[in-house]
């Protein structure tokens, strides 16, 4: 049992954590599988972690979800924004050509080339914000480039945060955008992991309750100081992040 709720905490830290940094989710569980298989990870987990991200993200941003008065503007544009990830999520799920890029050699080609990316977008100068200047232009643009994420090794976070750079949103706003823009993409990886499991006897145990609260907490807590952080400083220390985890990731395909 202790050996079952330390897997799930480490689970927990890793996608609460993953989700939202720009550094990628999967090159991380790719290094953790690589020292420890996991007895507890499963599809139930896997939608359990995701939830527990879900109801953090929504928890956070419940005022301007919530206030559609004053915000309606804001949750429509996110929505649209959504639509090219989900349409074409919803194709290559069916079609299952995701599986043939699942694998470690692109997961660190895209972590490497992206945080690259990543660098020369946050070198943009930063003149616009949510309020002012998001529009469905704009919304559209991040939304297209969302759909790089389904690449393993891209991160959703990562590409979201770099088109808003390259659209001279600030750090901040840039970051925002990610973040609810991470609502419908939970959503639907959450949905169509339920679909998968639908035809199969759901047993609600403890360790599928306790996934959901630690994702949630870890998450929650990332969110929150990840907005405070990135106000003081540039998004370098993350690119030189993705850099370290891209070599460690060469080193243990090719030694």
């Amino acid at each position: 049992m202790l050996q079952d709720f330390i897997e799930i905490l480490i689970l927990s830290a890793v996608q609460g954590i993953s989700e939202f940094l720009p550094i990628s989710s999967s090159a991380h569980l790719i290094l953790i599988s690589n020292f420890h298989d996991f007895k507890t990870s499963s599809l139930l987990i896997d939608i359990s972690l995701h939830l527990g991200s879900l109801f953090a993200i929504i928890f956070y941003f419940k005022k301007d979800l919530f206030d559609l008065k004053n915000n309606h503007k804001l949750l429509t544009l996110i929505i649209i924004g959504s639509l090219p990830l989900i349409i074409f999520g919803y194709l290559i799920y069916t079609s299952n050509f995701i599986h043939l890029l699942r694998n470690p050699k692109v997961i660190a080609s895209t972590t490497l080339f992206f945080g690259i990316i990543l660098f020369f977008a946050d070198r943009r100068k930063t003149n616009k914000n949510i309020s002012l200047d998001l529009n469905i232009r704009s919304i559209l643009i991040i939304g297209i480039f969302q759909i790089l994420a389904l690449i393993p090794g891209v991160s959703r976070a990562g590409i979201t945060i770099t088109a808003a750079r390259f659209l001279n949103f600030n750090r901040v706003d840039s970051t925002k955008i990610s973040f609810l823009m991470s609502i419908p993409a939970l959503a639907g990886a959450s949905f169509l992991g339920l679909k998968d499991v639908s035809q199969q006897s759901i047993e609600i145990n403890y360790l599928l309750i306790i996934s959901i609260f630690f994702s949630f907490i870890f998450s929650f807590i990332t969110i929150r100081y990840f907005l405070k952080f990135i106000s003081k400083i540039s998004f370098n220390v993350f690119v030189v992040y993705r850099i370290i985890i891209a070599l460690l990731l060469f080193l243990i395909i090719y030694y």
